[in-house]
């Protein structure tokens, strides 16, 4: 059966095409994927993100139990309110979930993980808890609405009660703070994202959630996509679970070389396989590649090495950019030479770094 988001109505009287999504009934598109797209780059866009996960985790232990569980450190987190990027692995060091992490109280930590691994996700979590004494409370109290974009930030605050307004605005990137918001609303407001812009993902509780994002709408926040999301996500060098890595692909072949902390003395889950395939010399690697000739670049592509074949994962047309770009796994020797293979016909790509758009605008190279 598929589940609906307490925002479900709302997107329908909006007239948005909805389709299944991790088996939940979500927008794809209000209307244009591609005004959506921009008006994210270039102003204000909200999305409803109410069908991932919010996990909170109470216990004495918390902090050694996620020091076990997570390849980043949490040890990174000293200030109450900081948020940690971080992949959760198997032994063998194939990313479960990737997933953010929050800071909340000595003894309180929250997790925010993925919609379609939820219930791996909790399995696998209460599995590595007991051992801690660590309690797993899930969170379906709460909605959740990104509000992403240039101006997100600015007519996110003007909703807030005056109280609040200068505290949230001096938040940083990866933090988080409580704050109260139209009519009283508890809102837990986090300075992150999954578009590449500035703003916050805002957790309201599910019986006022549909209040908020009226008072977003009427400040001039436009309702966007899960279309739209997948395309400013691919622009900005952020990788899709289940796409661009799943639990037989490690964080070093998948791009995040970055969330992996070999702090000393932490045995993390999955510490051993990835000491071994660094030593041994990692096989694939993630890349980046632009299209400049004409067509799509696409899921499931042969791209054609002098080492042998890689794929395509993410791939897509890049509003922001007028061209194509994707991520693609790759022999870790392949040379820059690359073409793929797009229905026959062998098209040369660039290799280029990712993130292909910062900040609303092309980078260097693109």
């Amino acid at each position: 059966m598929t589940e609906k988001t307490v925002l479900n109505a709302t997107h329908r009287e909006l007239g948005a095409r909805m389709v299944d999504f991790g088996g939940w009934d979500m927008p794809i598109s209000y209307g244009s994927q591609l005004e959506e797209h921009h008006v994210v780059r270039r102003d204000a866009g909200m999305f409803d993100v109410s069908h991932m996960t919010v996990v909170d985790l109470h216990g004495a232990k918390v902090r050694d139990f996620l020091r076990h569980l997570l390849a980043n450190s949490v040890d990174k987190l000293k200030v109450q309110g900081k948020a940690l990027y971080t992949c959760m692995l198997n032994e063998q060091g194939g990313v479960i979930d990737d997933l953010i992490v929050y800071f909340l109280g000595d003894e309180f930590f929250r997790l925010v993980v993925n919609a379609a691994t939820r219930a791996k996700d909790l399995a696998w979590i209460e599995q590595q808890a007991q051992a801690f004494g660590v309690a797993v409370q899930e969170r379906p109290d709460f909605a959740m609405v990104a509000v992403q974009g240039p101006n997100a930030r600015a007519k996110v605050i003007g909703l807030l009660h005056e109280v609040d307004r200068a505290r949230i605005e001096k938040l940083r990137r990866f933090a988080a703070a409580a704050a109260q918001g139209p009519h009283g609303v508890p809102l837990f407001i986090a300075r992150t994202g999954y578009t590449g812009e500035d703003g916050f993902e805002i957790l309201v509780p599910q019986d006022q959630a549909v209040t908020l994002w009226k008072e977003l709408a009427a400040v001039g926040v436009a309702p966007c996509g899960l279309g739209a999301r997948d395309t400013l996500r691919l622009e900005a060098g952020m990788n899709l679970y289940g796409q661009d890595m799943d639990e037989n692909v490690t964080p070093w072949e998948a791009g995040l070389a970055w969330t992996i902390a070999l702090d000393e003395g932490r045995d993390f889950i999955g510490r051993k396989a990835l000491e071994q395939q660094k030593a041994a010399g990692v096989p694939r690697v993630l890349i980046g590649l632009v299209l400049d000739d004409k067509g799509v670049l696409r899921h499931g592509q042969k791209v054609l090495t002098d080492r042998g074949e890689g794929e395509i994962l993410s791939g897509g047309f890049a509003p922001t950019l007028n061209k194509s770009v994707a991520f693609a796994r790759v022999p870790a020797d392949a040379t820059v030479e690359l073409r793929v293979d797009i229905r026959g016909r062998e098209v040369p790509v660039r290799q280029v770094k990712f993130p292909f758009v910062r900040d609303g605008k092309p980078c260097e190279g693109i």
